[in-house]
């Protein structure tokens, strides 16, 4: 357990539920798995015990942590995040947090997404490889902090995964179902747990790449998602729009 006043940062274990309760700037959840709760700091900042009332029927200390006030966004559990995959391994797929909503952050963040998270079905056929790459830009929900610091994700919802990947000829690829995305340059088709909403998917493999965010090329199509708006995502991203218009199936 920390001394009083001591810097901690976002996933740092503050002491035992049974022991603190959690108050500003901490929460309360399990660790590593297990069913033993803890309260973890949610902020970096300083943390400071503050002692119960002696007519309070709960007589635990409350811990909280007193950010800086230029810390950007933090990642909580419930929190849907926008993340970059960097690595796919069997089981899980590691990414770095970009975003909290529309906020971006100002510190690394690491989220695991594992086998069980993907989505909500066969989730004993799920493949990692053949569900996110390196690259990948998912969008994804927060469940909890797990190891190391880093926090567990879920795709398990239609709207959450990947909304935009780049292809093996290094193009922006078009979403044309639930698991396929389609290069439109070569029309190579590729797997992906894609993020859907509206039930709207593109009709043309070859149509041009209607705005840029960044180094990222979002098509009309992934403009349906919450995140991605023009609005949301100004102080992060750069916008750059095109003249080109993708077809969108009715269906």
């Amino acid at each position: 357990m920390q001394e009083e006043g001591e810097m901690v940062t976002p996933g740092e274990v503050l002491g035992k539920a049974t022991e603190l309760k959690a108050g500003k700037g901490a929460y309360i959840g399990s660790y590593r798995d297990t069913d033993i709760q803890y309260v973890f700091s949610s902020l970096t900042g300083l943390r400071r015990t503050l002692s119960p009332s002696p007519d309070s029927p709960d007589q635990r200390p409350t811990v909280e942590v007193t950010g800086h006030k230029a810390h950007g966004a933090v990642p909580e559990p419930g929190s849907v995040v926008i993340a970059r995959v960097t690595k796919v391994m069997a089981k899980t797929a590691s990414a770095d947090i970009m975003c909290v909503g529309p906020k971006s952050v100002q510190e690394k963040f690491t989220g695991i997404i594992r086998q069980q998270d993907v989505r909500a079905t066969e989730i004993d056929k799920v493949d990692m490889h053949l569900s996110f790459r390196p690259g990948d830009i998912v969008k994804a929900l927060v469940l909890s902090l797990g190891d190391a610091r880093a926090y567990y994700l879920s795709t398990a919802k239609n709207e959450l995964g990947v909304v935009s990947a780049e292809s093996a000829a290094g193009a922006t690829m078009v979403p044309i179902s639930w698991t396929e995305m389609q290069c439109p340059l070569t029309g190579q088709i590729e797997q992906r747990k894609v993020a859907k909403k509206n039930r709207q998917f593109a009709r043309s493999p070859y149509a041009e790449p209607l705005l840029s965010i960044g180094d990222l090329s979002i098509h009309k199509d992934l403009l349906n998602h919450e995140f991605f708006s023009a609005s949301d995502a100004i102080g992060f991203f750069h916008l750059k729009f095109k003249p080109s218009i993708l077809q969108i199936a009715d269906s």
